[in-house]
C-alpha cells in the first residue's frame, strides 16, 4: 500500500524517534508499504517519519543508481542495495566533507548543496532484527546519513547555511501550505 509522504512543517518530521522491538506491529507490512511508496515517489531512501511514525526505521534501495553513469566506478555495489535499517546508531563520520546535491520526497521541488563525511559506521538491525555494524562510503554513506537524519529529527534543510536558508524559506512556506504540485501522495501539515 502506498502511504502518503508528510510534508515540510509536519510535527513528526521534528521529533527525535524511539527505538522499537521486533514485536512493532505488523513490522513486515509497513517495510513492504515504505518501500512501494519510496518507489512510487522515485526515491532512494523513506524514514518512518516521513510517512507519520515517530519509530527508528529507514529503507534505503540505491540499486537504480546503478544505471547513472556517475556511479559507474560503483555500479556493481550500488546493484541491488537495498536496506533497511532498525534502531539505527551513528557510530563514526569520518573522512573529508563532501558537496552533493541533496532532495528530499518531504520537501519536494528543493534540492542543494549539502555537505557530508564521507565514510560512516553504523550499528542497526535489520528486518529480521540482526544486529550489524557496517561501514560505509560514497552514495551509500550518503543517502544513509540523509535518512538516519530523519530519525534525529533533522531535514537536509537544516544543514543549510544562513543565507540558503532565506532563500528557500519562501518555498518552504508554499510546500507546508500544500502549494506544490508532486506526482505522488503527501499529507500536508493542517
Amino acid at each position: 500500500m502506498i502511504l502518503p509522504i508528510r510534508a515540510f512543517g509536519d510535527p513528526v518530521l521534528r521529533k527525535v524517534a524511539r527505538n522499537i522491538d521486533q514485536d512493532y506491529p505488523e513490522l513486515n507490512t509497513l517495510i513492504q508499504n515504505m518501500y512501494e511508496t519510496m518507489e512510487d515517489a522515485n526515491g532512494i531512501g523513506l524514514a518512518a517519519p516521513q510517512v507519520g511514525l515517530d519509530i527508528r526505521l529507514f529503507c534505503i534501495d540505491v540499486s537504480p543508481l546503478a544505471d547513472d553513469e556517475d556511479y559507474a566506478d560503483i555500479a556493481e555495489e550500488l546493484k541491488g542495495f537495498k536496506k533497511v535499517f532498525i534502531n539505527a546508531k551513528m557510530l563514526e563520520e569520518s573522512g573529508s566533507e563532501w558537496k552533493f546535491n541533496e532532495g528530499c520526497l518531504s520537501i519536494p521541488d528543493i534540492r542543494e548543496d549539502i555537505k557530508r563525511k564521507e565514510t560512516i559506521v553504523i550499528e542497526y538491525f535489520d528486518e529480521n532484527f540482526v544486529k550489524h555494524t557496517e561501514t560505509f562510503s560514497d552514495i551509500r554513506a550518503r543517502v544513509i546519513q540523509h535518512e538516519y537524519d530523519h530519525i534525529e529529527g533533522i531535514l537536509f534543510t537544516d544543514h543549510l547555511s544562513s543565507l540558503k536558508k532565506k532563500l528557500v524559506k519562501g518555498k518552504l512556506s508554499k510546500i507546508m501550505h500544500g502549494d506544490v504540485n508532486v506526482n505522488y501522495k503527501m499529507r500536508f501539515p493542517k
